[in-house]
């Protein structure tokens, strides 16, 4: 009897034993967040990726009542900074705006990549979706006959190589939604790349470029003021923002039926942040981005608000992913 009760109480003793760890983590995700939380955007302040971070953080901090500290880690086309995030420990101090770019472009636009871009990351919600904005020069549309995608598809037919397409860089967002629109409708343009959007729309607007698939916020302005055209928004949905403009998949035919090639934005923590904190983050993310101000206030700015759970963000990049490699692979784009 007394070796029973003495064996019973060492395996009391071992199932605590046991048990603290888990109800230390349990406790420490309740607890979350005791300290600021650090959001990492990896391009420089200023940018889409910037401004929507900045937008969220107030929001956040003001329901979890910690600080959300803005980081910009600019460098390799977004890789540095996902790369750092990747790095971090789980732990729901660190969070990544991840974009596009570094999570369904570069995996197959670079050689070698810092981070594996899904066994790296958990995926919280997606934030915002940015159409990019097919836009002319006026005097070239006027040359070619287009005031409308259709008509520029038939321009691109009965003119191939004549005309010039100015993009923000190679492998960027606005040079692949080129490619992809070519790669649809079976024409060519000659890619001019540029080191960012504001080059290359001084030469678009100049008349030394033709076509450009810019993104809607830096091509806004000068839609609004003439000296752009805007045949079509490449998004699955018109923009509010700019609702004269029909989407390029409603405007182009059945041969762009299909067609869009919008940059989003969403946020990302490291492989192994508990699932309580990243379903905290994404729940409140949607309350926020679901409220009128910050709503309008993005929509306006050409952004389109999501929210969506852990899982459909986990689908959404897997679909980008696979859909962006091809174009990539027809594109031939490739940075070392």
């Amino acid at each position: 009897m007394r070796v029973s009760r003495l064996l019973s109480r060492r395996h009391l003793l071992a199932l605590a034993a046991a048990a603290l760890p888990l109800l230390a983590q349990a406790q420490a995700q309740a607890a979350w967040p005791s300290k600021p939380v650090r959001i990492v955007v990896p391009f420089a302040a200023g940018g889409t990726t910037d401004i929507l971070a900045r937008a969220l953080a107030p929001e956040l901090q003001r329901v979890f009542g910690q600080a959300f500290v803005v980081d910009n880690k600019p460098g390799a086309g977004g890789n540095n900074g996902a790369a750092e995030v990747a790095k971090s420990v789980g732990d729901g101090y660190t969070l990544l705006m991840g974009t596009v770019g570094t999570h369904a472009i570069n995996p197959s636009l670079y050689p070698k990549m810092p981070y594996d871009h899904v066994k790296d990351f958990v995926p919280v919600t997606l934030v915002a979706g940015v159409p990019n904005v097919l836009v002319m020069n006026p005097a070239s549309a006027q040359k070619y006959g287009v005031k409308n995608v259709a008509d520029l598809v038939k321009a691109l037919k009965a003119n191939p190589g004549k005309l010039n397409m100015a993009s923000s860089g190679n492998g960027t967002s606005i040079h692949l939604a080129g490619e992809l629109f070519k790669t649809m409708t079976g024409t060519f343009m000659v890619h001019i790349p540029y080191r960012g959007s504001g080059p290359a729309l001084i030469d678009l607007i100049g008349g030394n470029m033709d076509v450009m698939f810019d993104n809607l916020p830096s091509a806004m302005p000068h839609i609004k003021s003439g000296r752009l055209i805007a045949l079509g928004v490449t998004s699955a949905v018109a923009s509010s923002a700019l609702p004269e403009a029909p989407t390029v998949a409603a405007a182009g035919g059945a041969a762009l039926a299909g067609y869009e090639a919008s940059s989003w934005f969403g946020l990302l923590a490291p492989a192994g942040t508990p699932m309580d904190i990243v379903n905290r983050v994404q729940a409140e993310t949607a309350k926020a981005l679901a409220s009128p101000a910050l709503k309008e206030r993005l929509q306006a700015q050409g952004a389109i608000p999501s929210g969506i759970t852990s899982a459909e963000f986990t689908r959404f990049i897997d679909a980008e992913t696979k859909k962006w490699a091809a174009v990539v692979k027809a594109s031939g784009a490739k940075v070392d």
